[in-house]
Parts: structure tokens; sequence; C-alpha cells
């Protein structure tokens, strides 16, 4: 076998090693889970993750993860903990211990400390015969058969279930919470998830004219419509200005390849009835969802069946939603 092909083989195996981790642990959900996530739910105080060595570096992206999430936490290092960091636990607080073996110095050293302060205790764990898993009030279950590297000692297959058991704590949290969309748009409202989650047809379709004629107009009427106005498509009113219909570049070009005698058209006569239409305050991303299942790339902005605008795919794109 060549190195190439090695190196293939090695990655597809450790990515393999680790999904099997995954699926076998979440047999290990059991009662002491859902009673963490009801204590969690039930405290007046703080959810303080710790951890040490790579165990501390899940343990930092679980604490944003909760905090975004509608879950108050922070992340307290073990090692400072023991010089210090303590100070951070408060009564009111539940405590997650994220640790492998369960048996390392500093974790040894920092539960009896945590234990004083008559906080609630639960564990990540690997090891449910360790002296971590002993002093938890909760154990959650993170054994593994075997980590994903050849050698069995790397964190890694271990890492990725805790990380994932982490993700399952918040998930139960802000879903039996009632933390809407709402929520977290509040709690992010940068970059591309807050694109999705603030942004509005509206925000995007006062960028662009609104390209619009009668159903009785004449193509070449049609034509300078679209041309002026550059979004490749023009609105259809009807005699109460009631949208009726669409006219994009592409209905133009049939209707040239179809008919020679097209001077005689109006435009109720090539536009395309029943557009897809939105209704203005709808989100931008249901306008790309629009576009995507219907293979356009314009859709119409309307308040009751009035014309309010047009959004155009690039206006999206340049957002960022995609």
């Amino acid at each position: 076998m060549n190195i190439v092909k090695k190196i293939k083989s090695l990655a597809k195996q450790v990515i393999l090693n680790e999904s099997f981790a995954l699926k076998n642990s979440s047999t290990h959900i059991n009662d002491d889970f859902e009673q963490f996530v009801r204590v969690i739910i039930n405290s007046k105080g703080r959810l303080v993750v710790t951890g040490i060595g790579k165990s501390a570096l899940v343990g930092k992206k679980l604490s944003a993860t909760f905090n975004s999430t509608g879950t108050l936490a922070l992340f307290m290092h073990a090692a400072e903990a023991l010089h210090g960091d303590i100070g951070m636990v408060c009564k009111d607080d539940v405590v997650l211990v994220i640790s492998k073996s369960g048996n390392t110095p500093e974790i040894k050293a920092l539960i009896p400390l945590i234990k004083r302060l008559g906080v609630k205790i639960g564990s990540l764990v690997s090891n449910t015969e360790s002296y971590l898993a002993k002093q938890s009030d909760y154990v959650l279950d993170t054994s593994i058969e075997f980590e994903a590297s050849p050698d069995n000692l790397v964190p890694t297959a271990s890492a990725t279930v805790h990380l994932a058991w982490g993700h399952a704590l918040a998930v139960c949290l802000f879903t039996f919470r009632g933390f809407t969309m709402d929520d977290y748009a509040r709690l992010h409202p940068g970059g591309a998830i807050g694109a999705q989650l603030y942004l509005t047809v509206d925000d995007l379709m006062v960028l662009n004219e609104r390209p619009v004629v009668k159903e009785n107009a004449a193509v070449k009427e049609v034509i300078i419509e679209i041309s002026a106005k550059r979004l490749g498509a023009v609105a259809v009113l009807d005699q109460n200005d009631h949208i009726c219909g669409i006219i994009t570049d592409g209905d133009l070009r049939r209707m040239l390849e179809s008919s020679e005698n097209w001077e005689a058209f109006r435009a109720k006569d090539i536009m395309t009835k029943d557009p897809v239409v939105l209704s203005k305050g709808s989100y931008a991303s249901d306008a790309l969802s629009a576009m995507q299942e219907n293979n356009i790339t314009q859709v119409i902005i309307k308040d009751n069946n009035n014309l309010c605008g047009f959004v155009h795919i690039h206006d999206i794109l340049k957002k960022g939603i995609i």
C-alpha cells in the first residue's frame, strides 16, 4: 500500500472509530443525565464547567455553547481553580467536571473544595470507577471501548464523545427552557447566523427599484421596464393594482423563440401567472429557500396583494446568508 492510500485509510478509520464511539455512547444516557438537566434548569446560579488538558479545551467550547443558548455558564480551569479561581463558584451554582480518567491530580484536589461549597456536581467521565465518578452527584458515563488513534492513547474519540454529550446537555436545556429562535437571534446578531435570523425581505427590497407594468402593457413597454430597473423581471398588475403575474428575461426569450408576431402581445399574454410571492416581513432566509426550491433568481414581496418590491438572489449573496 502506497503512502497516499495509507493516509486515506488511516483517516477513514479514525472517523469510523469516533462514530463507533459516539453510537455506543448514546446507549449510556441514563437517569443521572435527566436529573442533571433538571438540576441545572432549576438552579438559581450558573453552570460552572471545569477540566484540565484536552478536557479543558472541550469545556471552554461547551461553556460558549451553553451561554449562546440561554444557559448562563462560565469556564474554570481546574489547575487555576486550585490557585484562587475556585472563588468563581457560588452556592447556587452547578458544576460540570469533564475528565477522561477521573483520576488526574488536579481533579482529585479540586473535588473536595467544590463539595465543601455544597454545590451539585455532574461529571462527564470515561471511567465510572474513578475518584471523580464516585464523588459526583450525577455521573454522565462517557466511557469508550478505544480511542480513534492506533496507539489507543491520544484523547480523540473520548474528546468527541465528551463534546457530543455536552451538546446533548445544551440542546436539552434550551429545549425544555423554551428557548426560541428569537432568543437565539438576540445572542447572535453578527455573521451569517445573525443575518439568517434577523434579516428580513423588508431590509433587502429597499435596495431595489420596483419594476412594474399593467397587464395590458405592450411588450415593448415590458422590455423597457425590465431593462431600466435591472432586476431581470417585472411584476404585472391587474386593473385593481393587484399582483397577477411576473415576466422575466426568460419569458421574453421564450416568446421571441416561439412567435414572430410578438408585437401584438400584451403583458398578460406572456406572463407567468401565480408567481412566487412572499409577504412583507418574511425572513431573507425564506426568500432564499423559495428561490432555491423554484429555481428562480428573484421573488416579489407583497403586502396583502399589493406590490411592495423585489428581492434578488444577489441581495442575499451580498449579505452573506449563503
